[in-house]
């Protein structure tokens, strides 16, 4: 039930060649944008799902040259050596085959891509990302080094991540490079590890044909920077919970070869040692949960002893049948099929040999601290929906929590409080009522938080446009209420604290 092995090594583009390439994309029009108008939304959202026949027909018989490379090296179909030619005039079908990208698909001398490679980007860059092609084009399960383009999880931490300028960056699980990328544009030097040569190869190829440098090593995780310490780190690491049973095929690019998700909590343990002060890392992981088990508490050990901030979102918890569902289809296997079935089995055998029921998954964000304190914790379960992107939301509750962290309850009241841009407020109660019976605020960005306030809490929150102190606020209340300012205070600060964290007050 192993898969077969990869049939053809990664391409290699030398300097010259990947210049040359990266010119004919660009007057090519393959970009994000174009090859999204050419297709259409109807077909853009199947071939997000993976499912290439809507694709197929919108490109068919266009002489577009983004229709034509999306054809050849996103679709995998077979195209005429001429109509490569013309798509790309600097590199031509000879240069294709000469690197390894293409090869000869039919007696006629059509080209066949022997990679994907697709137009990426972000708000302000084009990129391209090369990595293998996937089961739509091999029509079969994955090979285990299989190396993965942009998928769900990769654009998940990327819209998390975030993005101060910093000095040094770690992308621990490269894969093809797609953290790298984005790392590039906001670090001085990025280091970008796998253990596997596949995904190296990948990578090396994904930063030749964008122009950039990286610091390519092997190893397995934290090892190839021993000793070395970063600013930022991010990490897409192998969190996938898979049985260790023969006949269980493990995939590079999402097992790490450890039971249960003793992998990620290792990896949280062992972060510490590698984050200047005032570094952040920014991962993703899965947690086991057993019956009756708080995931709060699972997660929680995995931080004692570091010394770090946590912030941990978790954003979906899945039954222990439809995670292995998931993960098998994502192998390659169809559901129904001899193999399927026989790896969903092992799945839930193992599963249930260490009484696990559910399975969590969430965005996990480090931080160690630059003065000597207790460092805090938020562990938060969040599964509606999130602004895109994430990360400066995050890089704000950040600096807001360990604000929050190293002052106290004095130094909150002397702050002049402005309630963020995007916070409405809502009253209800019944009709004629003198007062209402819930009154909460509601984040239009961000985590999309909704809290419940007192009188006393809406108040002050209320009166927050950054002129008064929430102190003299307090102050304020009180005596219009005809309560000691000690007690307005007391009942107000917790709930300011809680605003400020998440960014509805600033």
């Amino acid at each position: 039930m192993q898969s077969a092995t990869a049939p053809t090594p990664p391409p290699v583009l030398d300097d010259e060649a990947a210049g040359l390439l990266r010119a004919d994309l660009l007057d090519a029009g393959y970009t994000v944008d174009h090859l999204a108008e050419l297709l259409g939304d109807r077909a853009s959202a199947a071939l997000h799902r993976g499912q290439v026949l809507p694709a197929d027909l919108a490109t068919a018989g266009s002489a577009d040259p983004a229709a034509v490379l999306a054809r050849l090296f996103v679709l995998a179909r077979p195209v005429d050596a001429a109509a490569v030619d013309t798509a790309l005039p600097r590199t031509g079908a000879a240069g294709l085959l000469h690197s390894g990208l293409a090869d000869r698909a039919l007696p006629d001398g059509a080209l066949r891509a022997t990679c994907d490679l697709r137009p990426y980007g972000d708000e302000r860059h084009t990129w391209w990302l090369a990595s293998d092609l996937g089961e739509a084009a091999t029509d079969g399960p994955l090979p285990t080094d299989h190396v993965l383009g942009v998928g769900g999880a990769s654009t998940t931490l990327s819209s998390w991540t975030p993005r101060p300028q910093v000095d040094r960056a770690l992308d621990l699980g490269t894969g093809g490079g797609v953290q790298a990328l984005h790392l590039s544009t906001h670090a001085g030097h990025v280091v970008a590890t796998d253990l596997s040569t596949r995904a190296l190869a990948y990578a090396r190829l994904t930063a030749a044909l964008n122009d950039l440098t990286l610091d390519v090593r092997q190893g397995s995780l934290l090892e190839p920077v021993a000793g070395q310490t970063f600013d930022l780190v991010v990490s897409n690491p192998p969190f996938v919970i898979t049985p260790r049973l023969a006949g269980v095929p493990l995939y590079e690019y999402r097992d790490g070869g450890a039971a249960g998700d003793a992998l990620v909590g290792g990896l949280v343990d062992s972060l510490a040692a590698h984050l200047r002060p005032g570094g952040i890392a920014q991962l993703l992981a899965n947690w086991e949960l057993r019956e009756g088990e708080d995931w709060h508490e699972h997660v929680e050990a995995w931080l004692e002893g570091t010394g770090l901030d946590a912030w941990v979102v978790q954003r979906e918890v899945q039954d222990v049948a439809e995670y292995a569902e998931t993960w098998v289809r994502d192998g390659g296997h169809r559901s129904g099929s001899v193999a399927f079935e026989r790896l969903y089995g092992a799945w839930l055998a193992d599963f249930a040999s260490r009484g696990v029921e559910s399975v969590g998954f969430g965005v996990v964000t480090l931080h160690r601290p630059t003065t000597p304190r207790a460092p805090w914790r938020d562990l938060v379960d969040v599964r509606t929906p999130v602004s895109s992107p994430m990360g400066p939301t995050v890089l704000a509750g950040l600096r807001a929590r360990t604000w929050l962290a190293e002052h106290g309850d004095d130094d909150v009241l002397d702050v002049a409080w402005q309630v963020a841009d995007d916070v409405t407020e809502e009253r209800v109660g019944r009709p004629g009522a003198p007062d209402p019976a819930v009154i909460q605020v509601r984040q239009g960005g961000g985590l999309g938080r909704v809290l419940q306030l007192d009188t006393l809490a809406a108040g002050v929150v209320g009166a927050c446009d950054g002129d008064l102190t929430a102190r003299q606020l307090c102050a304020g209340l009180a005596v219009l209420t005809d309560t000691p300012p000690a007690a307005v205070e007391t009942a107000v600060v917790p709930v300011l604290r809680e605003l400020v964290k998440d960014g509805l007050l600033r």
